[in-house]
């Protein structure tokens, strides 16, 4: 009768429940959370009051929210952009005050921007405008360090620009080639020789010192090279104010503060420590001002752009993620026991005299004493025992690199301390410090480049002896221990076996008739026999797998162009390759200018009489993808060429028949233009590729030889395989 009325009770509940309670249930089980909880709020609009509702509600907003934000991220990581911000409209209608949404908003209008930045920057490297890329690619890993679109983008422009080539923003004018021959001449002709040349205006500080002579030769050098280097010569240095104006200010320390711009820049860490990178910073870039926050792990510096961009390069060569490795231990603790008792056991004791009285017997009654012993008499003992134990631990530990990581398994045994205070009335405190006991095991893995880890171990294992009463009747523990400690340097994946703690103990035993009980063999039939066997061993079994390893950055970042000592992050003065430059005496001759102009036009057409052909590539493409490979002839002469390829990497889209492999004839007419399609092999997913052009021909109209040079970038980024 209860049972059908507890029966009768729940159907009522459940008849009674609110049905927006089993239709957000229904809804939820085929995850339409969003929907759910659109229920909900419209039940709770009209029972504000019903506390199964509202837990059910927050139960719904949290799954849809989690739901929500899921798939923003993984639009955000497609690049979906318009997607993502319509389930972010979802998200601020279902929770306006998750603490996430604020963060998705910005990082979804910063991943457009970034996109139609790093399009620019494309666009900006295709076209030769190396610097402007650069700085592209900057302003992008400077609000997401991670960006891998930015990464390779400044990846490719550092491999654009070799490291010595290095020059500023600069305007088209400041490329002309220009040829320099003066001796001991006057600091300001040799600037309005170059003035009247390339039409670039000079503006003088009123501390330049007008009795400045020169002496310089130069040949085919452009003008950015020749301020360069008749600058350096003369301790003077230049400030761009736009681009066709230069001013020339002396380089001292007072000039260069009034003179440079200095920029302030705001650098966010990721994984370095903010102390040290100061300290990096600090010795090698030898910034003006820097500050720095530990709780926002940032920097600021302020100094002028050479310095900055030195700064944010050295930040991105260390501001990388620790490695980290997944120790997988086993510990087993094998311990057998064996017992052998065999023999006779003899009564310990005779007794003689009245059975069954108590106290004292006169000796008058001694004729009715009686020897007696304990019933059995005499008892067989035949009794073995044996047993094995296996004891194993077997714990995942996930450690950062240097750092280190414990594991106890066992017990703690208490420990009570007494204390007696006799001041005034006696007064008894008592203490407990517990005693671990059990398995101790401490690892220090170190993990290194080639995916081996060295690891410091130290292993304990401890066991209760016996139980002690000392004084006042506390209480102590004999404890036994074994212990090692190593050093091994593992591969990742090996397991390395450590055992050999090994405790023996072999005893034997026998209790009988004194004397009797030790004949051999027949002693056996006097008494009994003990032989009792223990032994324990420790083994432990350690596999150390590496679960993110150093990402070893670019050779663009690791090696850096850091201008000289006294002016960190400057631009080089070297000269291209093809330039020529003599230094002859002064001797306070008459200054003679050696026709710095007409040495110019000379170069311009010797430049004209050279063939150009122009290279460019798709700079990236996904796996599978076709690299298009525009070739353009700028001269007047016909080309002939070979594109040279890895052919177990890229193949030709419409091969040339007789071809080698690997490589891919072409011939451009006069002003001629060619596009070569490459497809991508499968091997050449997450590979650098460099397409390169050989066996160069060019021939005029009369069939003359001509010289030809190429202009232009082959590499290639095949994205890795999804």
């Amino acid at each position: 009768m209860k049972q059908l009325l507890l029966l009768i009770s729940v159907a009522l509940l459940t008849a009674c429940a609110n049905p927006a309670l089993r239709q957000a249930e229904d809804l939820g089980r085929s995850n339409q959370w969003p929907a759910a909880l659109r229920v909900l709020d419209d039940a709770i609009a009209k029972d504000p009051t019903d506390p199964t509702l509202r837990a059910a509600q927050v139960r719904a907003r949290e799954q849809a929210t989690a739901r929500l934000i899921l798939q923003i991220e993984a639009l955000r990581g497609a690049g979906r952009w318009d997607e993502a911000q319509a389930l972010l409209s979802q998200l601020a209608l279902a929770d306006a005050k998750h603490p996430r949404l604020a963060a998705l908003t910005v990082d979804i209008d910063r991943g457009r921007r970034h996109e139609t930045q790093l399009a620019a920057g494309r666009a900006a490297l295709k076209a030769g405008r190396i610097e402007r890329a650069d700085a592209v690619a900057r302003e992008i890993l400077a609000e997401a360090p991670q960006h891998p679109g930015a990464r390779l983008l400044a990846s490719q422009v550092a491999q654009a620009r070799p490291l010595e080539s290095a020059v500023g923003e600069l305007g088209p004018g400041f490329q002309k080639p220009v040829t320099l021959e003066f001796r001991d001449a006057p600091l300001r002709q040799v600037f309005e020789a170059l003035a009247r040349s390339s039409g670039i205006n000079f503006v003088f500080d009123k501390d330049v010192r007008a009795d400045a002579r020169v002496t310089v030769f130069l040949r085919g050098v452009t003008l950015d090279e020749a301020l360069r280097v008749v600058l350096g010569t003369q301790q003077l240095d230049r400030k761009l104010l736009n681009d066709s104006s230069v001013l020339i200010f002396p380089n001292t320390a007072a000039k260069q503060r009034e003179h440079q711009e200095l920029v302030t820049r705001t650098l966010y860490l990721t994984n370095a420590d903010v102390k040290q990178v100061q300290a990096m910073v600090r010795t090698i870039a030898k910034v003006r001002d820097i500050h720095i926050d530990e709780r926002l792990n940032l920097l600021v510096v302020r100094d002028t752009p050479e310095v900055l961009r030195l700064v944010e390069k050295l930040i991105a060569s260390v501001d990388l993620p620790e490695p980290e490795v997944m120790l997988e231990v086993e510990v087993m603790e094998l311990a057998t026991d064996q017992v052998d008792a065999l023999g006779l056991q003899w009564p310990e004791t005779v007794n003689y005299g009245l059975p069954g009285v108590v106290g004292q017997v006169l000796l008058s009654e001694r004729n009715q004493f009686r020897a007696s012993i304990a019933n059995p008499a005499i008892v067989a003992n035949i009794k073995g025992t044996a047993g094995n134990s296996n004891l194993l631990a077997n714990p995942k530990i996930r450690v950062r690199n240097r750092d280190k990581a414990k594991v106890h398994i066992g017990q703690k045994l208490p420990v009570f301390t007494t204390t007696t205070n006799f001041t005034g009335s006696t007064s008894v405190a008592a203490s407990v410090s517990y005693l671990d006991i059990g398995l101790k095991l401490d690892v220090e893995p170190t993990i290194q480049l080639d995916n081996d880890v060295v690891i410091k171990v130290g292993l304990e294992v401890s066991n209760l002896i016996r139980q002690v009463t000392g004084p006042g009747g506390t209480t102590a523990y004999e404890i036994g221990t074994r212990n090692t400690a190593t050093v091994l340097r593992l591969a990742d994946g090996e397991t390395q076996v450590l055992a050999g703690l090994i405790n023996d103990e072999d005893r034997k035993s026998a209790a009988g008739i004194p004397g009797l009980s030790r004949i051999p063999l027949l002693g056996r039939l006097f008494g009994t026999q003990t032989d009792t066997r223990l032994k324990t061993e420790v083994v432990l079994l350690i596999t150390p797998r590496v679960v993110r390893n150093l990402a070893v950055p670019d050779a663009s970042l690791t090696r850096l162009a850091s201008g000289v000592d006294a002016s960190p992050g400057a631009y080089s003065s070297l000269l291209r390759r093809e330039a020529r430059v003599g230094v002859g005496p002064s001797g306070g001759a008459v200054a003679a200018p050696a026709a710095a102009t007409a040495a110019t036009a000379a170069t311009a057409a010797a430049a004209a009489a050279e063939a150009t052909l122009r290279l460019d590539v798709t700079p990236q493409i996904p796996a599978g993808g076709t690299v298009a490979v525009a070739l353009k002839n700028d001269s007047g002469a016909t080309v002939r060429a070979e594109l040279e390829y890895d052919a177990s990497r890229l193949t030709a889209a419409q091969p040339v028949a007789n071809a080698p492999a690997g490589r891919y004839p072409v011939e451009l007419p006069p002003r001629g233009e060619r596009v070569v399609a490459l497809r991508a092999l499968p091997s050449a997913a997450g590979q650098a590729l460099n397409i390169g052009v050989g066996s160069l021909q060019a021939a005029g109209a009369n069939g003359e030889a001509v010289p030809v040079r190429v202009d232009g970038s082959g590499l290639v980024t095949v994205e890795a395989a999804r």
